[in-house]
């Protein structure tokens, strides 16, 4: 009976496949095990299992029944100390579950007491409030499937600071995709009334590092989201619980958590969020500020880096896309570096600014070769490679990278990242 590989491994294809088989893209293995040539299994070896599990009396409900089986190794990865990413390369489907969803915290993430915690907001407005948790809990909610992604993701890429053991994690990991549950930041404009000339908003968090930025008014009352709830729960401390602000698919900074306040306004604010950081320089030393749309973005989670192919054969190329400008309209992959591209198979759902699933169908004939993916979004924006993104913006930033993320798999199966 053969093994479960190690998560980021892949497992082997037998040689003769049928088309039947070619197209719901599965092979079932020895013992009834399903795998495809580049199907990396969560399942780690070692772990102890009855041999015959109808055979002794299984977990009784609640919590040791609801964790995850001890065979799946599903962690975030740190990196430097006030961030952690999610494990693109060994999750499936759009949804991140909650404790896997990236993390970026300026001054650590804050325990908030939710009996304590009050949104006020006041500023430009007729009428002031301050809401506690209940107070906002009462307004008509709703829920969205939205991604967020941190404008910081592929810091290094611009300088081509890389290695050839990058993963999809740690290349591309801050970005997560969840069910989010709320107010509308509409709805309590509304309640407030906004006065005449008041085009921004300053949205302070409850953290030691006060992460406060200016959002125009026109965005709050278009699809902002006060929300409280993360994929069934109450938010997870790292994701702003008692409530965050949530503005679909703006750069991740802006999206406040731990909010505690709306102050309206006739200008920007100004801070150092938006001043000193998360600012591009430019070539001809200019600086471009309030980017605030993240750009259509894809990768290949599967193959990806660090994860290896055992033998030729039929493989199905998995991957994510997404855009902040709204549906993903086509992904195209390619297998000789860049020299031709055909089109992936979207997964349903392809919602506006939420994670979408890819595949592609390839056989692998055992040579080196380059895979790598493009986004194209509804608005007819294409996905760029990093020398043209490096051409217009030059390689002074860290933020709003978003080039195509190649793949080597070399003859050995081993797939690294080519840009080191």
């Amino acid at each position: 009976m053969g093994k479960y590989q190690e998560p980021g491994h892949l497992v082997q294809q037998p040689e003769r496949i049928t088309r039947r088989q070619i197209l719901a893209g599965a092979l079932a293995s020895v013992g009834g095990l399903t795998a495809t040539a580049c199907r990396r299994s969560s399942l780690t070896a070692g772990q102890e299992a009855p041999f015959d599990p109808t055979k002794v009396q299984g977990l009784p409900p609640g919590d040791a029944a609801g964790r995850r089986s001890p065979f799946v190794r599903l962690t975030r990865e740190a990196g430097w100390t006030f961030w952690s990413y999610t494990p693109l390369g060994n999750i499936d489907g759009i949804i991140t579950p909650s404790d896997l969803h990236y993390e970026v915290h300026h001054a650590g993430a804050p325990v908030v007491d939710p009996n304590r915690w009050t949104l006020t907001i006041h500023g430009m407005v007729e009428r002031p409030i301050v809401l506690n948790l209940n107070d906002l809990r009462k307004y008509p909610s709703l829920s969205r499937i939205v991604f967020l992604e941190c404008s910081g993701n592929s810091p290094f890429a611009w300088r081509s600071a890389s290695s050839p053991e990058d993963t999809a994690q740690n290349l591309v990991g801050l970005t997560s995709c969840s069910l989010w549950t709320g107010v509308a930041v509409s709805t309590l404009l509304r309640e407030v009334g906004v006065r005449p000339g008041a085009k921004w908003a300053l949205a302070e968090g409850s953290d030691a590092a006060v992460m406060t930025r200016s959002i125009p008014i026109d965005k709050l009352m278009s699809d902002a989201m006060v929300a409280y709830g993360q994929n069934g729960e109450p938010l997870r401390i790292a994701q702003g619980f008692p409530a965050r602000l949530l503005l679909p698919g703006w750069e991740g900074n802006t999206n406040v958590k731990w909010l505690r306040r709306l102050e309206l306004a006739d200008a920007p604010f100004m801070h150092k969020e938006e001043t000193g950081s998360y600012t591009d320089p430019m070539p001809d030393g200019k600086v471009r500020q309030f980017t605030f749309v993240i750009e259509a973005r894809s990768i290949i989670t599967s193959p990806s880096g660090g994860q290896t192919l055992q033998g030729s054969g039929f493989c199905e190329i998995r991957g994510l896309a997404w855009s902040g400008r709204g549906r993903i309209k086509r992904v195209e992959v390619s297998t000789d570096g860049g020299g031709a591209w055909l089109p992936a198979t979207l997964d349903e759902p392809v919602l506006p600014m939420a994670h979408t699933r890819f595949r592609f169908p390839w056989k692998w004939d055992g040579r080196e070769v380059v895979i790598e993916s493009r986004a194209i979004d509804e608005t007819g924006y294409v996905q760029p490679t990093r020398a043209q993104l490096v051409k217009v913006r030059g390689t002074r930033s860290i933020y709003h990278f978003n080039g195509i993320q190649p793949w080597r798999v070399s003859r050995d199966g081993k797939v690294t990242n080519p840009n080191a």
